[in-house]
Order: structure tokens, then sequence, then C-alpha cells
């Protein structure tokens, strides 16, 4: 194909086209590579843990990497990020005349930049099964083979619901944190009948 074809495709692609996701399934996400199904860890506080503890746990998800060659790592963020909105706000203030306006729109973005600050600290972690070409009872067992042997490696993990993951790809889009009540299909609720599920 073209450039000029692959270009004239990708501007009338929706965002689920772009990234290769061809739908949610029932554990996951299907894609143009296969099914991803997302297992989110629970934080484990290291500054706490002694050097051995810690050499421990490395050692622990070195040995599950190696058992699920077909896993990644995946770290996102706990919340929205507010970066544009605070460009938004700073160019704003930069254009207006008033200056009492110019004083509000500038504490609306240092409440931005407060709320961004408390908020970002918390990161999610995510151990990514991919899946190619499994029948539904091949996947279930993959999935419960991948959450023994993280639990048996000292980790608490769990995979995500299916409002969990569109949440979670709301925020990583930074497209709203409303992200679980957003349709599955781009404009699935413009579509006659509603979104599919």
């Amino acid at each position: 194909m073209s450039k000029e074809k692959r270009n004239l495709k990708n501007k009338h692609a929706s965002v689920q086209e772009l990234l290769g996701i061809d739908g949610f399934t029932k554990y996951g996400l299907m894609t143009d590579h296969g099914e991803l199904i997302f297992f989110q860890i629970a934080p484990i506080n290291i500054s706490v843990l002694s050097y051995d503890n810690l050499q421990g746990k490395v050692n622990s998800l070195k040995t599950l990497l190696t058992l699920h060659p077909n896993m990644e790592i995946v770290c996102g963020d706990s919340c929205e990020c507010f970066n544009g909105n605070r460009e938004y706000l700073r160019r704003r203030a930069w254009e207006e005349a008033n200056p009492k306006v110019r004083a509000l729109l500038e504490q609306d973005r240092q409440m931005l930049a407060k709320m961004q600050s408390e908020m970002s600290n918390a990161r999610l972690f995510f151990l990514v099964m991919r899946t190619k070409e499994m029948k539904d009872g091949m996947t279930f067992n993959a999935i419960n083979t991948l959450r023994k042997n993280i639990a048996e490696r000292g980790f608490e993990a769990h995979r995500l619901t299916k409002p969990e993951l569109k949440r979670f790809l709301a925020i990583y889009l930074e497209a709203s944190m409303d992200g679980d009540k957003m349709p599955d299909v781009d404009g699935g609720q413009y579509r006659k009948g509603g979104s599919r599920g």
C-alpha cells in the first residue's frame, strides 16, 4: 500500500483501528496480535523490605517472566494527567487582559498542579498475558495457570474486569476518568441500537 493511501486510511480510522484493537473479549482485549489479558499487581512497599527480601522479589518476578514468555509488564498512571489543561490555562492567562480574570486562571492552574501532584504518586502495574489463537477453554486454563504462578511467587494480582479495563484505556488515552462508562466501540452510543458488548 502506498504511503498516501496509508495516510488516507489512517485519517479515517477510529482509535481502535489505529491501536489495532478489535474489541473486548470474555477475558480482555482482542488485538491484531492476539488477545491481551490484564492482571493488576497489588503494590508492595519496597522501602520497608530488607535487601534480601527485595532481591527475593526481583528473582520471583524474573522466574515468573521466564515461566510466561508471552507476558509483558505495563506501568500506567492511576489517574488522569492534567498537563494539557494546565497549559491551556497558562496560555489563556497570558492572553487575558483583565488582571482579575488572569489571577483566577492562575489559581485554577495551581489547583490542577496540586491535584496532579497528589494523585500522580500512585502508579499501577499490570502483567499482560498475550494469547494467540487459543480456544476459550485453553485461555481459561492459561489464565488460571498464570494466576497460580503469580500467587506462588508471592505477588497479589487480579484480572481486570471489563469496566476496569475500559477505565485503564481511557486514562492511558487521556480520554476520561469515567472510562468504565464509555461505549465499547468508538461512537457506539450513536449507532442504531446503542453500543455493542
